[in-house]
């Protein structure tokens, strides 16, 4: 760990504190996706209740509007949805089900032999430069969404008590 990475003190253990994509993904639980479904489901319901007090004008007006309605909500939930998982990651909620997923997934990666987070594919400063860039982006969703898409060694998580 560079003098410049600190841990943050969270009340749950931390267990990536920059995960790829996929696995945040993979750890979705339940609760994750209804949260989807549901504020997926709710930007068509409000428009079509605000359409029953002021109607569009035109047959087609609402089609395009329910369109672009249901395509965001469906992108903010799934935004939503991925943000929780993040925080169980960072150790900022409740973690309990992720932390026997990781110790399982830990364990099946060393007793194949294969690096904790994934082989990397790029070289050390490219590591690096993707790590500084989205660690923590889920917190930054409403200026851009960005995700952890690289495999590199910057995860602020103890991994020799799991392999």
């Amino acid at each position: 760990m560079s003098s410049a990475e600190q841990y943050i003190r969270t009340e749950h253990p931390v267990i990536d504190s920059d995960p790829h994509f996929t696995r945040v993904v993979r750890y979705f639980r339940g609760s994750d996706y209804v949260a989807w479904g549901g504020l997926t489901a709710g930007g068509p319901a409000v428009l079509l209740a605000l359409e029953r007090v002021r109607p569009a004008a035109g047959p087609k007006g609402i089609n395009v509007a329910l369109g672009v309605a249901t395509a965001m909500s469906f992108m903010g939930g799934f935004l939503y949805s991925y943000q929780k998982s993040s925080l169980r990651f960072w150790g900022w909620e409740e973690n309990a089900r992720e932390q026997a997923m990781n110790k399982v997934e830990m364990e099946q990666r060393a007793a194949a032999g294969l690096p904790a987070y994934g082989t990397p594919t790029m070289d050390e400063d490219a590591q690096a430069a993707a790590a500084r860039n989205s660690k923590f982006a889920a917190l930054k969703f409403a200026a851009i969404p960005w995700f952890n898409t690289t495999n590199h060694k910057y995860h602020l998580a103890d991994t020799k008590s799991e392999n």
